[in-house]
Formats: C-alpha cells, sequence, structure tokens
C-alpha cells in the first residue's frame, strides 16, 4: 500500500502509485528516482555498505534508480532537515579551521 509512502527526497506522498514500485518511477514533484537504497527498508548506515541485507549487491549510488531484488519501499523514508544542526556544524568547522 503507497498510501504512507512518500518520497526519500522532498517527502511528496506516493499514494498515486501502484506497488511495488517499478525500477523507473520516479516522484512526480521533485523528479527523484524511487527504486532506491535511501527508500528501502534494508537501508541503513550503520551497516557495512548501507545494507541490512547480508546477501545484497552493493550498490555505489544509493539515491539512483538499481536493480537489487531486495529493494522494499521504507514508509518513514523521508528525513526532514535539521537547519540549525546543519548551521551549527558548518560554524564548528569554520572555527576549527580558522586561522
Amino acid at each position: 500500500m503507497t498510501s504512507s509512502l512518500v518520497c526519500w527526497r522532498c517527502g511528496t506522498s506516493l499514494a498515486a502509485l501502484s506497488l511495488p514500485l517499478r525500477r523507473l518511477d520516479v516522484c512526480k514533484q521533485c523528479k527523484a528516482e524511487l527504486h532506491v537504497c535511501k527508500m528501502c527498508v534494508e537501508y541503513d548506515v550503520s551497516y557495512a555498505k548501507h545494507c541490512k541485507e547480508p546477501t545484497a549487491e552493493e550498490v555505489r549510488k544509493k539515491d539512483e534508480a538499481n536493480f537489487c531484488d531486495h529493494f522494499k519501499p521504507k514508509p518513514g523514508a523521508y528525513q526532514a532537515r535539521d537547519e540549525a544542526e546543519l548551521a551549527r556544524a558548518k560554524l564548528a568547522l569554520d572555527d576549527l579551521f580558522r586561522k
């Protein structure tokens, strides 16, 4: 059921699409490809190759369409950017490299 799925890049609802997502499906709003690692339930940056599935072949570009047979769309794939956290990190880097 795609009613709870949202685009991994912009958060737009994907309710109009049917499952399974096809390799070439894209978000109508931002044109992001959807059959990507970042949209999969197995995607996890704390694992080797950023994938919890041990038998999956490595996919180098996590935000581009791929042929992975283990792909399962993840309802909560969209993560809003924390602009305040980003600003603090940039400030810390500036302080670190300031002469």
